[in-house]
């Protein structure tokens, strides 16, 4: 620089111009122009969205670690974890709600029924039909059949039992053609008390009905001997709501 001035001096350029436009140069350096400022407002956008990017791939692997430490939970559950706890849950509330009626002394079943719809209630009953039908007697076949699922429903396998027997018999536990082992099995005190208890109870429910039923001194004659009322009765009880409407016309004289 000192040179420059030199020279510029030798050929006769005042100092003063040669100051004044040193200075008008390092203005011009400092001060940006319009291109450069728009360059560096752009870099600071990128800069700022890689920003944003980064957090963002930084909380979607935070994420998705913690939905596969998640996933690995449930797998390790049994398949039916969720229906027990929602079953557990669901028994939880009941007790709560038998304390709460108890204590305001209260009947549950009483208060039970009359927070359940109309619908709800004929939903239930028609699963609870579909699921066990009541056809009515048909034949002596039928019904042994009938109480026969229903009693093996009732059964609890004892697994300790299975295993005990299972170590005191080997293979003989399976019968074959060759096997001996038949009249040999001696029950246990408490499968004879059980036994004793469920026929204590088939009895006590057998007194409870009578196969004749009693004759109802109200009830609209529409028969003609013992017979015809049987029949009557029977297609009452799969076709009377389906004719219904059509013995209420002719009642009222109102059928066409």
């Amino acid at each position: 620089m000192a040179a420059a001035v030199s020279a510029l001096s030798s050929l006769g350029v005042p100092e003063a111009d040669i100051g004044s436009e040193e200075e008008e140069e390092e203005e011009e350096a400092a001060e940006p122009g319009p291109a450069a400022a728009a360059a560096e407002q752009r870099r600071e956008e990128r800069l700022r969205r890689f920003r944003e990017l980064h957090m963002k791939r930084y909380e979607a692997c935070k994420l998705n670690s913690q939905e596969v430490l998640e996933e690995d939970k449930r797998l390790k559950l049994p398949p039916n974890w969720e229906a027990k706890k929602a079953r557990l849950e669901w028994e939880l509330q009941v007790q709560e709600k038998k304390k709460e009626c108890a204590a305001r002394g209260e009947d549950y079943e009483r208060v039970k029924l009359l927070e359940i719809s109309a619908e709800d209630a004929e939903r239930w009953e028609r699963k609870k039909k579909k699921k066990n039908p009541d056809l009515g007697f048909s034949d002596y076949a039928a019904a042994q059949l009938r109480q026969y699922q229903r009693l093996t429903r009732q059964i609890k396998p004892d697994l300790e039992q299975y295993e005990r027997l299972k170590e005191q018999h080997g293979d003989a536990l399976y019968p074959t053609s060759d096997s001996l082992l038949h009249g040999t099995h001696v029950p246990s005190k408490e499968g004879v008390d059980r036994m004793v208890a469920d026929l204590e109870k088939q009895i006590e429910k057998r007194e409870k009905y009578s196969r004749r039923r009693p004759y109802n001194d109200d009830a609209d004659i529409d028969y003609i001997n013992e017979r015809n009322a049987k029949f009557n009765q029977k297609a009452e009880r799969f076709y009377g709501k389906y004719t219904a409407e059509i013995k209420q016309n002719l009642e009222r004289g109102t059928a066409v």
